[in-house]
Order: structure tokens, then sequence, then C-alpha cells
């Protein structure tokens, strides 16, 4: 199970927050708990979380001086990409009945893009 699946909703929120900042630098704690002002959480526990993803290696850390600058190991859409991948490994013999079965799900903007990456990859 990769560490996106076993994310909590405040990891998932703290991860959101790190690709809306501009991580090309990485984000500083603090600069993650304002973007999070609005749960009213403590710094403290906005630092644990961001330790946590260290530790679950989704998020990067980088030393800037006294203190750390932190970015998203994948952007969203290779995060993303591997869940549904993972997803796809676990499903075994059903692999293909999975796939017709998502794809019967989406929708025509997902199938147009869809196509377009198919057309690509020829």
């Amino acid at each position: 199970m990769s560490p996106r699946s076993r994310m909590g909703e405040l990891e998932q929120a703290v991860l959101d927050a790190l690709w809306e900042l501009d991580t090309s630098r990485g984000a500083s704690g603090r600069e993650v708990h304002e973007r999070l002002g609005d749960r009213d959480l403590a710094y403290t526990t906005v630092m644990t979380v961001l330790d946590r993803l260290v530790g679950k290696d989704v998020v990067v850390r980088e030393r800037d001086g006294r203190a750390f600058r932190y970015a998203p190991r994948l952007t969203r859409a290779a995060m993303t990409a591997e869940l549904m991948h993972e997803a796809l490994e676990g499903t075994g013999a059903d692999r293909d009945q999975a796939l017709v079965s998502f794809v019967g799900e989406a929708s025509a903007e997902d199938l147009a893009a869809l196509r377009r990456a198919l057309a690509e990859m020829d």
C-alpha cells in the first residue's frame, strides 16, 4: 500500500497546501501553517504532520538556515498515477475487468483525455 493511500485527512490537507504553494523552492512550516489557517491548527500540529509525511517519503525536507523547507516528492498528477497503478496491481486476474469497469464509468472528458494520452504513446 502506497503512503498516499494510507494518509489521513489532515495529512492530505497538508500535502494539498504544499501543492498549492510555490514549491519550486519548498515551503516553510510557517507557510504551510498559514495556508491552513482556516482549520485552526496549532503550528506544532502542522510540523508533526510534515514530519510524518517526510517519514512516509511523500514529502522531502531540506535545511534552510535553522529551519526546513518542505516540498512534495511527486506532483499531484504523478502521485495520483502511482495510486492508480497500485490499485491495478492489487486486482490480480481481474485487472482487465477493473480497467473495463473504470473506463465504463469515466466521464466524456476523462475518456477524451485517455484517448489523447494513448495517441501520444503511439
